[in-house]
């Protein structure tokens, strides 16, 4: 690829940006790798949302954003004296290729689950000779949305092997944590939120042996009531009644109308 390459024309553009902003603008010059992580979280969650709405043109615009959150941090860290960006790009592609050993090496897999397997085997080694990670857990950030977490925490599990192998086996625990929280409920044991937990739990793991991620799952629930109950709140007003003056039943008629309507 030669300079002439548009894509290596746009990013040297935003590295180019990236030097100005960070030499002249007041704000810029003031912002630190902390001030900017809330941002970029932020940042994060927004492409997240475009891409369940699959607004394409959003997610161009979101995915710029993050582009110039990355390259802020690898400014940053030239100033620092730690990196920069040459380092970040060189240190990504070197690690995409010693970890797809069966497209750059001569390993042979069968299918995506064994290049996963690879992924982490390999990754766990990279860690341990560093002196670093030695559970295939721990590359797992602790910072996570307790749901996401979940469905990380079984990915790299079953990276390894570690997991169930049937989805109809998963079903049946998930019946049998739901047996268990209903028992320590009724014997109102104390220990009903550690029996919930291994409920969800189980969920999050049959959701993933149908291939569905449930944190998108949950968004799309989320968003439909949303929805719907905007509706109520909408339709009803139109009507002269109030939310906190109605009974469940005539609310539940102007809910069973937000059903029908288009997703």
């Amino acid at each position: 690829m030669s300079d002439q390459d548009p894509r290596a024309a746009a990013f040297l553009r935003l590295l180019t940006i990236m030097d100005e902003l960070r030499e002249q603008c007041p704000w810029d010059r003031k912002q630190t790798m902390a001030t900017l992580r809330p941002l970029t979280i932020e940042e994060t969650y927004e492409l997240g949302d475009a891409i369940l709405r699959d607004d394409l043109d959003e997610v161009r615009k979101e995915l710029g954003d993050l582009m110039l959150h990355n390259v802020f941090y690898a400014r940053i860290g030239k100033e620092r004296g730690a990196f920069d960006i040459t380092d970040v790009l060189n240190g990504i592609c070197e690690k995409l290729i010693r970890r797809h050993p069966h497209i750059y090496g001569d390993v042979a897999v069968r299918d995506e689950q064994e290049v996963k397997a690879n992924w982490e085997k390999i990754k766990l080694a990279e860690k341990a000779s560093e002196g670093g990670r030695q559970s295939v857990l721990d590359g797992v950030p602790r910072g996570l949305p307790s749901l996401v977490k979940a469905v990380r925490v079984q990915d790299k599990a079953r990276g390894v092997g570690f997991d169930w192998e049937r989805p109809e086996q998963v079903w049946d625990k998930v019946q049998e944590e739901m047996r268990e929280l209903k028992a320590e409920v009724d014997a109102r044991s104390g220990r009903e939120a550690d029996e919930l937990g291994d409920l969800l739990f189980s969920i999050v793991n049959y959701a993933r042996s149908l291939g569905i991620d449930p944190d998108e799952a949950l968004e799309r629930t989320n968003r439909k009531f949303i929805q719907r109950f905007q509706y109520l709140e909408r339709e009803s007003a139109k009507d002269g009644k109030t939310l906190g003056e109605m009974t469940l039943a005539e609310m539940d008629v102007y809910w069973e109308r937000a059903k029908k309507l288009p997703s």
